[in-house]
C-alpha cells in the first residue's frame, strides 16, 4: 500500500499494490501495522459499514460529537462516488476546507478521514456500493452535520441539482456558520 497526505495532511489518501494476472487481481485492502505506522498514532477499527446507493444520492455531512467521534477509512467496492471531507476543527489552520476525491472500484483507492472532519459523498455511476471502516460504534443521537448545499463550503457535488437525492435528515441539517463545531485543533480525539 502506498500513502499520500493530502493538502490537510492529516487526510491520507492509501493507493493499493494491484497484483493482476489473467485469473484477476489481489490486493491488500488494508494492514494495520503499515497504516498506523504513516499515519502516525493507533487508529483501531472495530466495524465496518456498507451501504449501497444509486446515481444522484448525496450522503452528509456528517460527523459525530466529540466522545463519540469516529475516524474512516473510506473505500468503492462497485461504482464511482465523490468522496467529500470538510475540516471541522475550530482554530485548526484548514477550518472550512473542503476536499473531494473521486474514488472508485476500478483504482481502488481509499480516503481516510480522522476525527473531527466532516465527511459526506455523492454517487457518480449508476449504482455504488460504499465501505467505511470505522474507529467507533454508532451512538443514537450524536449525529451532528452541515447542510450539503451550504454556501460557504460551495461543494461541487457533480450531480445536476434535479437529479440530487438526499434524505430528508440531510436536507434539514444547518448551515456551517449556523453550527457550533465541538472539535478543536489544539485537543488530541485519540
Amino acid at each position: 500500500m502506498n500513502y499520500k497526505r493530502l493538502e490537510i495532511a492529516e487526510l491520507i489518501l492509501c493507493e493499493p499494490k494491484l497484483h493482476e494476472d489473467n485469473r484477476g487481481f489481489v490486493f491488500e485492502a488494508f494492514k494495520k501495522e503499515s497504516f498506523n505506522s504513516f499515519v502516525g498514532f493507533k487508529v483501531d477499527f472495530c466495524q465496518d459499514n456498507i451501504s449501497y446507493s444509486k446515481y444522484g444520492v448525496i450522503r452528509g455531512l456528517h460527523t459525530n460529537t466529540v466522545d463519540f467521534a469516529q475516524s474512516k477509512l473510506v473505500s468503492v467496492l462497485q461504482g464511482k462516488i465523490l468522496d467529500v471531507a470538510v475540516d471541522f476543527r475550530v482554530g485548526s489552520p484548514s477550518f472550512g476546507k473542503v476536499i473531494c476525491m473521486e474514488l472508485d472500484s476500478k483504482e481502488k483507492k481509499q480516503l481516510f478521514i480522522p476525527r473531527g472532519f466532516l465527511h459526506g459523498f455523492s454517487v457518480l455511476s449508476q449504482d455504488a456500493i460504499v465501505n467505511i471502516k470505522i474507529d467507533r460504534y454508532f451512538a443514537a443521537g450524536q449525529s451532528i452535520g452541515v447542510k450539503f448545499d451550504d454556501e460557504y463550503l460551495n461543494i461541487d457535488w457533480k450531480i445536476p441539482k434535479e437529479l440530487q437525492i438526499l434524505s430528508n435528515a440531510d436536507e434539514k441539517l444547518p448551515k456551517f456558520i449556523e453550527t457550533t463545531s465541538p472539535f478543536f485543533y489544539e485537543k488530541n480525539y485519540y
